[in-house]
């Protein structure tokens, strides 16, 4: 095979799958999408944020992929791996059965630290009778702006883009077609072949020399997610879904600095053909928050641990436009993540445009704040005490939220439509101020108590004459409006009145009435008293439902709750994940899998379950 210089992709999906059609595996580091039909079609390498390698999810014809696939099937199924993120992809026929196994190799003390870090390794097997397989791989680096030569080697190829390359190798010998390369081989019953793409750390000049990871490889890999899955507490109903769920969110964590991603992909839609198309790659405050919450309940002391090493690097920067903390960041920690969009790609279902950055990184948030100082008093109670260089950091925070609790700000949603006085960022930040206080009275930190109980106070009166509606007769979305929010769902969740306070069963009333639609529930009504400052409609907010699982239960409405649970397990896909949202159809609608959508499962599974009375919880 001769060197050639290719211009960036211009074929060949034709068309999209349903995002719900998608398993992940990972390295923690970054992740693939593999389809049903064994096509990756999103990757970044070497790292979630990075440009994409395959990116035919948001472009069909440019966006590149790579596929694995027996030829001939009438049914495709998925699986993973008992308790890993190990994927099988099956395809049956009369003729024959054949799998592909996915998985990519995570870094452990066994192996040498940066050695071939970033790989992708896929296993064609004949299960039954003689299976022909079809290999394709069109890589299109930098979201498909930057061209690449294709060099053959001894066992593959390598795509070469000028300032990145990767390596495809394996024992078939490939083919180039246009702009990448396929194989088309018959493996008989038992027989296996395995392909290797690999993406090499800068310096690592053993990219070709290395042999292709074979069964001991897979063994590593497996024995890893086993141990670490061994170590969930958990043990109370639904155990399957939450492990998955718990499993996801590892996937999602950076291992490097411990940052942990709202979801890897970017600019999948909240309405096909729409608008509303965002990139998650990065990490939200509260999201992470959140997170943290989740593995603390399930046993996962040490991915707490390691985060909240993470957000004390972020507490002890220099203060921000907007207070001590940004809203998002990269997992790296940096700051700025300038939003462009992608015109030369159509977009997933001609969604446009395809954005990639998040301006919100700008905004004003308050209640990342509550959320925040939640999680290290939980931290604090669960893991290790508070130090007092962190404590000193803390007060800072506290002291920034008693003197601007007042602001309006753009909110949990991120309304492009001006800032409000949200009721939901106030509750958080009486929220901040209680969590602080509690944690300066447990360990007899120094703290200027008398003021911050004032101002505590203060929000929580606020909250009471200004958030509650009497028209209404419910908590609003913000002072002065009309507009209910599902954010409100949680303030019996965070302790700031009782789930049976006569407030709180009105609004809870309102909730079920106006944003349940089939037990899938609407964030707000937009256009309904809600301006979001966006064009467009969206879907259910699959987060929102878990939420309202947690408020029916701890009312005491165990029936309802435990019906909209069960129903909300159906709207996963064949393997447990879950996007942000979810259509009128019941498809998956914006980024996928989302972290937000895993971490509120997971709480609603264990708070339902105590409810109910497992042994292993009361």
């Amino acid at each position: 095979m001769a060197e050639c210089v290719l211009k960036p992709l211009t074929i060949h999906m034709s068309s999209y799958k349903p995002i719900e059609s998608y398993g992940i595996i990972g390295d923690l580091h970054s992740v693939a999408l593999v389809g049903l039909d064994g096509s990756i079609d999103w990757c970044c390498l070497p790292r979630f944020d990075s440009p994409s390698v395959f990116g035919a999810l948001l472009d069909r014809r440019k966006g590149g992929y790579f596929k694995l696939a027996a030829t001939h099937h009438r049914t495709l199924k998925q699986m993973y791996l008992p308790a890993t993120n190990v994927l099988l992809t099956r395809f049956l026929s009369s003729e024959g059965v054949g799998e592909v196994t996915d998985f990519m190799p995570v870094e452990t003390p066994a192996r040498t630290p940066g050695a071939l870090r970033h790989q992708i390794v896929r296993t064609a097997k004949a299960v039954r009778g003689e299976v022909r397989f079809r290999l394709e791989c069109y890589p299109a680096f930098d979201y498909a702006r930057r061209s690449h030569t294709i060099i053959p080697v001894s066992r593959g190829v390598v795509f070469d883009s000028g300032t990145e390359q990767i390596a495809l190798l394996g024992e078939i010998p490939l083919e180039r077609a246009d702009d990448g390369v396929t194989a088309e081989f018959t493996l008989q019953e038992g027989d296996s072949a395995t392909f290797v793409l690999r993406y090499p750390e800068p310096g690592n000049a053993g990219l070709v020399d290395v042999p292709v990871p074979g069964e001991e490889a897979l063994k590593e890999t497996v024995a890893f997610w086993r141990k670490w899955l061994g170590q969930c507490t958990y043990q109370g109903r639904w155990r399957e879904m939450v492990h998955r769920s718990a499993l996801v969110l590892k996937l999602l964590t950076y291992q490097p600095t411990g940052a942990i991603v709202a979801a890897p992909t970017c600019s999948l839609p909240e309405e096909v053909g729409g608008s509303r198309n965002w990139d998650y790659r990065y990490v939200w405050i509260r999201d992470a928050a959140y997170t943290v919450y989740a593995f603390l309940r399930l046993g996962f002391l040490e991915e707490a641990a390691q985060f909240m090493d993470w957000l004390q690097k972020r507490v002890r920067e220099e203060e921000q436009v907007n207070g001590p903390l940004n809203v998002m960041y990269g997992i790296d920690g940096r700051h700025e993540l300038p939003e462009e969009t992608l015109d030369h790609l159509e977009g997933y279902e001609g969604s446009s445009p395809v954005r990639v950055g998040n301006a919100a990184f700008n905004q004003l948030q308050l209640d990342i704040y509550g959320e925040v100082i939640d999680s290290l008093y939980l931290c604090d109670k669960y893991v290790t005490p508070v130090s007092y260089d962190l404590w000193k950091q803390i007060r800072r925070m506290l002291d920034w939220v008693s003197r601007n609790w007042e602001l309006p700000d753009e909110g949990i949603w991120e309304v492009r439509g001006g800032r409000q006085n949200f009721v939901y960022s106030k509750m958080q930040c009486w929220v901040a101020l209680d969590r602080g206080l509690r944690i300066a009275q447990k360990r007899g930190l120094p703290l200027d108590r008398p003021r911050l109980r004032t101002e505590r106070d203060r929000i929580y009166e606020a909250i009471m004459e200004k958030g509650w509606n009497p028209a209404r007769n419910s908590f609003v979305q913000h002072f002065g409006s009309s507009a209910i929010d599902a954010a409100n769902l949680l303030m019996p969740q965070v302790f700031f009145i009782s789930p049976k306070d006569p407030r709180m069963r009105r609004t809870l009333n309102l909730v079920m009435k106006e944003l349940v639609s089939d037990s899938l529930v609407h964030r707000y009504r937009i256009g309904e008293g809600a301006d979001d400052g966006l064009a467009g409609k969206e879907g259910t907010f699959s987060m929102c439902t878990f939420w309202l699982v947690e408020a029916l239960a701890s009312a005491g409405r165990m029936d309802e709750a435990r019906f909209i649970f069960e129903k909300m397990l159906t709207y996963a896909n064949h393997l447990g994940l879950y996007a942000e949202q979810i259509g009128p159809s019941g498809e998956a609608l914006g980024n996928f899998p989302q972290a937000l959508t895993h971490l509120a499962l997971i709480s609603a599974a264990f708070n339902l379950d105590r409810r109910l009375g497992s042994k292993v919880h009361d």
